[in-house]
């Protein structure tokens, strides 16, 4: 039996639409995801306590997806059952967001489930590659999109995104821990011309159960607005929300989505 752990934003609905069986649906507070209606809640500082409850229910897989900020812990509400789990938990709250991850996941695969990433429990939020827009991409789009490549390969080795914009063979814009969003956005005020365009894709070395890219129609419409010419995700890496809305989104405004083998 699966036990999701949603976060917020799109995707959390997105898994359970494409489930064949409504999964035990579970939420840290302070993360309340908006597409789905939680049947557990939980304090990080009751994990241990929500982990035995997990498996007095049947609970052998648990999948996460959505985002989720990293709480603060207030130690006077830790319980006994959390105690042993403290010093990862400390590691993790310390880490980079791929150390964090890979330390949650330890917590769970030694407490006895199994991880599942939301693209294996629902394999239709991937798509596969080739260019489904009206529009194709260029020669210059191809060189643009190496160049992506190699940017946010050279990204993970600081650990800090999984995108970026790229014109002319030059990164104008790169991912922070504000997100896709916030870098397009930022990008609206540049005057350095239009073109180019966004790269996006998994961090070589990341545990791809958790943490995949994903993008939806307002990304396309926040790429337009800063005047790329259009999106490069690696093909079977990238979660794509609202896919036949997103292509239809990028025909509308021009744009071409190509899905580029790694």
């Amino acid at each position: 039996m699966l036990a999701l752990i949603a976060g917020t934003g799109a995707l959390p609905g997105e898994v359970v639409a494409n489930l064949p069986a409504k999964p035990l649906i579970c939420s840290m507070a302070g993360n309340d995801p908006a597409s789905v209606e939680v049947d557990l809640n939980f304090r990080l500082e009751h994990l241990g306590s929500f982990l035995a409850e997990l498996t007095e229910r049947g609970i052998t897989e648990i999948c996460m997806a959505g985002a989720v900020g990293r709480p603060k812990i207030d130690p006077s509400a830790i319980d006994a059952a959390t105690f042993p789990l403290v010093p990862v938990l400390q590691g993790a709250l310390g880490a980079g967001d791929d150390g964090a991850l890979r330390a949650v996941i330890q917590i769970f695969e030694t407490s006895g489930f199994t991880v599942k990433a939301a693209q294996d429990v629902a394999p239709g939020l991937l798509m596969q590659a080739g260019v489904p827009t009206q529009v194709q991409p260029g020669e210059l789009d191809k060189a643009d999109a190496l160049r992506g490549a190699e940017v946010v390969i050279a990204m993970s080795n600081a650990d800090v995104g999984q995108s970026c914009a790229v014109r002319t063979r030059q990164a104008i814009a790169v991912e922070n821990a504000f997100g896709t969003d916030w870098m397009l956005k930022a990008l609206q005020n540049r005057p350095d011309g239009q073109g180019g365009l966004l790269f996006k894709a998994p961090k070589p070395a990341q545990d791809r159960r958790v943490d995949l890219p994903t993008i939806g129609p307002a990304t396309v419409e926040m790429a337009a607005d800063a005047g790329l010419s259009g999106i490069v995700l690696e093909a079977g890496g990238v979660i794509v929300l609202a896919q036949e809305e997103v292509i239809a989104t990028a025909d509308r405004l021009g744009l071409f989505l190509w899905f580029r083998e790694a």
